[in-house]
């Protein structure tokens, strides 16, 4: 009885790891771009010395500012 219920559980989880790795190119740059732009914001953050809150405040204004220059 048990491993009925095991190989679905299994194979719907194959399934949904399936569906989430196929990106399309678009949304992987998409995601490239958002990362580069964190990354910068982290390295700005990491030279000014900044740590919690801190840290958190600065990279929230610095990636507000990255997307409105990108717009």
């Amino acid at each position: 009885m048990r491993m009925p219920i095991v190989l679905v559980s299994l194979t719907l989880g194959l399934a949904a790891g399936a569906v989430a790795y196929a990106q399309s190119p678009q949304q992987t740059k998409l995601i490239t771009s958002r990362s580069s732009q964190s990354m910068e914001c982290s390295k700005q953050a990491d030279e000014k010395g900044l740590h919690g809150k801190a840290r958190r405040h600065f990279r929230s204004k610095c990636l507000k500012q990255a997307k409105g220059q990108a717009a």
